[in-house]
């Protein structure tokens, strides 16, 4: 039995607009979105050969392992246990899944072995702590005759919100919120966890000592650095109590964060915490980590795709950083390039980019930085001769950008012209940061539900042809 990922499929209004050009966008993106199924990639990764266990070329023999347990937590979750149920069969002793709600889905093909949890996701919940508690204490269980596999992906932190001694869950929340807010990095909002947590910033690795640990992670953050993803449970972590209070002085959050968390951050800096296990810390002694996946493998399979619908495609970076609506000044602009001079990417052009955006919160609105993006490109599409020919993409690989049941916007040259004919006005719903409802109402947004894989976002700038019949003449999805 394989464990992939249920069927890739968009909300078909979003064709709407431009069939003929929109069927071939969608089908570049389902394409990367297929290349980060979460249960391939461990399949790729890890496989068993009779009683030895091999992750990568590092064998592992299960002969010498009492118990065999099972932790994991992120969007991927589900797929990924899934898989590695599978692949242990009868070694696998216990183990315990989170993921966000609705990214469980229904299942039914997990072992009983295997519980699976949901919890909430930006912001942590009850279930969450629950469910933290529980994995801490299965990890607490592990002996150094025991091995404990460690599933990890994108949204781990906000879903393994285990709060340090003397904080509670209101104090996560209100922190969590406020470096939302302030359009911190996803480094910065990690940095913060970490030293607010029991057991993200390499901590469940010492509860989990002495122990054999191997994680596999799928990556959900730019340049794949191992101790921000999920905020390194399993990892030595790079940064200190003072890297945590210079996020705190940078974006002046003294004011937005509980007292305790304030107290907590400044007591560290003083000394009178320890701060987060480091590199020769004995926690990591019998470690492993491997990255499975990533943005990267996303963009080359989208511009594979490309490739043979007939554009002239490159994935210009996966390093991609910036606030949501600068980054669409920089995709329109390239657009632009193409139009204006053609060569080195002559349309029809797909240009790809791979990262994370932030955005900083003027507005009461529902949106998310995919939306925002897309909204933000729109505008600027409208007020140029050549708008017909460019359209821009944000999309989160995640299918769900921000708080909303979004994973982003398709907006071309017409989507604030269509938006007008309706009476909405585009400039007025992105200065109130509200993207979902514009773009839900013209026909922009892309809607997949839950993907159960998270590898960063995927930003496109697709250029046609000024010829409207060449459109035509490329190959069909």
């Amino acid at each position: 039995m394989t464990a992939n990922l249920p069927p890739i499929r968009f909300d078909p209004r979003v064709l709407a607009a431009d069939p003929a050009r929109r069927s071939r966008i969608l089908s570049i993106l389902e394409a990367a979105l297929r290349a980060v199924d979460p249960s391939e990639a461990l399949r790729r990764s890890m496989r068993c050969q009779g009683d030895e266990l091999v992750a990568n070329d590092t064998p592992y023999s299960l002969d010498r392992f009492k118990r065999v347990f099972v932790i994991g937590f992120g969007k991927a979750a589900a797929p990924m246990g899934q898989a590695a149920a599978e692949i242990l069969g009868d070694h696998l002793t216990a183990g315990v899944l989170v993921t966000k709600i609705g990214h469980g889905r229904t299942r039914t093909d997990l072992p009983q072995a295997l519980t699976l949890l949901e919890a909430a996701h930006p912001l942590p919940d009850a279930a969450g702590v629950a469910a933290a508690q529980r994995i801490a204490d299965l990890a607490r269980q592990a002996t150094a005759d025991d091995l404990v596999l460690c599933l990890i992906s994108g949204g781990g932190s906000a879903l393994l919100p285990l709060p340090a001694e003397g904080l509670t869950l209101a104090d996560l929340q209100a922190t969590t919120a406020a470096l939302l807010r302030c359009g911190a990095t996803i480094d910065e909002i990690n940095t913060l966890r970490k030293h607010l947590s029991q057991v993200a910033g390499g901590q469940l690795a010492r509860l989990a000592a002495p122990a054999t640990v191997l994680s596999l992670v799928l990556s959900d953050v730019v340049g794949s650095p191992l101790d921000i993803i999920a905020s390194g449970p399993t990892v030595p972590d790079h940064s200190s109590w003072a890297d945590a209070w210079a996020v705190v002085e940078r974006h002046g959050l003294q004011a937005a964060l509980p007292d305790r968390v304030v107290e907590r951050l400044r007591a560290g800096l003083a000394g009178q915490f320890a701060d987060t296990p480091k590199s020769g810390d004995p926690a990591f002694a019998s470690t492993q980590t491997l990255v499975i996946g990533d943005n990267a493998i996303a963009a080359q399979a989208a511009q594979q795709r490309a490739a043979e619908l007939g554009f002239n495609a490159t994935v210009l970076t996966t390093f991609l950083e910036g606030e949501a609506r600068e980054v669409a000044r920089v995709a329109v602009a390239l657009g632009r390039e193409i139009v204006a001079h053609g060569p080195p990417v002559a349309a029809p052009t797909c240009l790809i980019l791979g990262g994370e955006t932030t955005v900083t919160l003027r507005g009461q609105g529902t949106g998310g930085r995919n939306q925002e993006l897309a909204l933000a490109a729109a505008l600027l599409l409208d007020r140029l001769p050549e708008k017909q020919r460019i359209a821009v993409v944000s999309l989160a690989t995640d299918g769900t950008d921000g708080p909303t049941n979004s994973a982003g916007g398709l907006v071309d040259g017409t989507s604030v012209d269509r938006g007008q004919a309706i009476g909405l006005d585009a400039a007025s719903h992105l200065a109130d940061n509200n993207s979902t409802p514009y773009l839900e109402a013209v026909g922009d947004m892309l809607v997949t539900g839950p993907t159960q894989t998270n590898v960063n976002d995927l930003v496109f700038v697709f250029v046609w042809p000024e010829n409207v019949g060449q459109i035509a003449n490329l190959p069909r999805p």
